[in-house]
């Protein structure tokens, strides 16, 4: 069965033009720096997020891992909200692998952080404390409904952390989503930030890696992390072709994934067990409840009957779902979800 899959965009597979840029792609050494197209792929990156150097990396959480690495030292404090990636989902690496301590503060419901938590989760000059070094934000958020962060409230933290002498990372996973969202371009967006990372194996479509941008003394610091870290990689111009289609020609797209959600959510606030997350979605990520007096079924129980109609689910709660629209769904598919949703409730 060809399954419709909303669990994540990151199940999206290359594109026709993404295989045939990989199967024709010029490859050297990456460790040694002797692929031409890794080059270019981390040029390009750089180029379009007005950074000095990129980083080609395996993954988003890699690249967070290395930022953080590379901005911190051991016992060294990074203050993060409690809802970001890094805290929740990437395995405890920054205390495991850095021994770096997470400063957790609120995350707002729109994906910020309150800016009197971030002026006093700083730390001062006291030998009882860790060191405050590194500010990190989540642009778009995915656990506050994948909401895109403005570039005015990034200068804004931007402004604190250079008062304060610290630097300000941003994982940027979904940074385009944000840019098409907030109508102004990715640069403008991360130009308060020292460093960013973005994946191009989500709505880009490519099918590996992230790019971790800053300037050339930290790219420097974090090509010896990544090597540390296993993440040097050979002739992996194969996968960075795919990652320059994905930046070429995939970012301006993501305005449909966007209308799709919208056209979707549209569709399931008709059904009255479901009830949408107030502005979802932002993006492309619908954020829903089920009112579970209104049906017998739980949310997993809701995503395993799904399976039947070939429609792939996640609930992230027992009356909670996400659902991610990507370049693999299509406007005949959003009918077919509204019914099969409607059929099961």
């Amino acid at each position: 069965m060809d399954y419709i899959d909303l669990r994540s965009d990151t199940v999206t597979q290359p594109t026709p033009e993404m295989r045939e840029a990989m199967a024709n792609a010029q490859v050297g050494d990456d460790v040694y720096g002797e692929d031409i197209t890794i080059n270019e792929l981390e040029r390009l990156s750089a180029s379009v997020l007005g950074k000095e150097a990129g980083l080609f990396i395996p993954s988003g959480t890699m690249g967070n891992l290395i930022a953080i690495l590379a901005h911190c030292g051991r016992g060294d404090e990074v203050i993060l909200g409690d809802k970001a990636h890094t805290v929740l989902y990437e395995a405890g690496g920054i205390a495991a692998l850095g021994g770096v301590h997470p400063r957790q503060i609120p995350n707002q419901f729109d994906g910020t952080l309150n800016l009197d938590d971030i002026q006093n989760a700083i730390r001062t000059d006291d030998i009882h404390f860790p060191t405050s070094k590194l500010i990190t934000l989540e642009n778009t958020h995915n656990r506050c409904g994948g909401v895109s962060i403005s570039a005015e409230y990034t200068d804004s933290v931007g402004k604190i952390a250079q008062e304060k002498n610290i630097k300000l990372h941003i994982d940027g996973a979904r940074i385009f989503n944000a840019s098409i969202a907030e109508g102004v371009s990715p640069k403008r967006l991360v130009s308060s930030a020292d460093s960013v990372t973005f994946c191009l194996s989500k709505g880009l479509s490519a099918p590996v890696g992230s790019v971790l941008c800053g300037s050339n003394e930290f790219i420097h610091k974090a090509r010896r992390i990544r090597k540390q870290l296993g993440g040097g990689m050979r002739q992996a111009g194969i996968l960075a072709a795919a990652g320059i289609v994905a930046i070429e020609k995939m970012i301006d797209r993501l305005a449909e994934d966007h209308r799709r959600a919208k056209l979707l959510a549209k569709e399931l606030s008709k059904i009255s067990a479901i009830k949408l997350d107030p502005g979802s979605p932002y993006t492309n990520m619908i954020f829903l409840t089920i009112d579970t007096e209104k049906t017998p079924y739980s949310a997993p129980q809701i995503s395993e009957q799904l399976l039947e109609y070939g429609i792939k689910t996640s609930a992230t709660g027992s009356d909670r779902f996400r659902l991610v629209t990507h370049y693999w769904i299509s406007d005949q598919d959003i009918d077919k979800i509204a019914s099969a949703f409607t059929a099961v409730i």
